[in-house]
């Protein structure tokens, strides 16, 4: 399997509160750089993604990344 493509759960504060988000390395990646390139910390960026989502927070958070990329 790509090494890219491999799923990791990871746990991340939003409002406060830990939670466990599985995505795949890629995703992972380009969530910080994202995130480094805002001068945010992940669980800021993750927390702000939360708050505009409609379904599961791990789609919400490959959508973001997708339009970010797409930019």
């Amino acid at each position: 399997m790509n090494e890219a493509a491999q799923i990791r759960k990871r746990s991340i504060l939003i409002a406060g509160h830990s939670t466990s988000v599985s995505l795949e390395d890629a995703f992972w990646a380009e969530l910080k750089s994202i995130a480094a390139a805002r001068g945010q910390s992940l669980n800021q960026l993750a927390e702000e993604i939360d708050r505009d989502r409609s379904g599961n927070l791990s789609s919400a958070l490959r959508v973001f990344v997708l339009s970010e990329l797409r930019r």
